[in-house]
């Protein structure tokens, strides 16, 4: 029997659960903005201790990359990301979670097959990207400057 895709639609969402879209959009402006104000909290705490400015920018999002780094292998970030949504995955600390996540899945394949070849396997293309898009930029940049 075949059914045509309108009728595949409607059995999905019949045996799809309602999304809480107004609470997943709470918790994930809560948890993002609890990240941010963390993150801060270094920042203040960097600056207290009397270190550079440019220190500061470079220590802030260290820590909050090793915390998220950490939290993954203790296998806590999931568990915050599985209420939080994208207030986890949109800051730094999705993007840590995204390189270290696969490295731990795929360790046991070994250090260059499993976690060498598989820890960019989500986070890659975002940096491939980023360094191409940046690359390109400064190209247009420096042409800019030149004339």
């Amino acid at each position: 029997m075949k059914i045509s895709n309108k009728q595949y639609d409607k059995m999905v969402k019949k045996a799809s659960p309602p999304s809480p879209k107004l609470k997943n959009f709470i918790l994930a402006y809560l948890v993002g903005g609890l990240i941010c104000v963390i993150g801060q909290l270094f920042k203040e705490l960097y600056e207290y201790l009397g270190l550079t400015e440019d220190v500061v920018k470079m220590l802030v999002p260290v820590t909050l990359i090793f915390l998220a780094a950490l939290l993954t292998a203790l296998k806590v970030f999931d568990n915050i990301a599985k209420h939080a949504g994208a207030g986890t995955l949109v800051p730094i600390t999705g993007f840590a979670n995204a390189v270290v996540s696969p490295a731990i899945e795929f360790k046991n394949e070994g250090w260059i097959l499993g976690v060498g070849a598989k820890m960019f396997k989500i986070a890659g293309p975002v940096i491939v990207y980023g360094t191409v898009a940046s690359v390109v930029y400064g190209i247009i940049y420096w042409i800019i400057n030149m004339m």
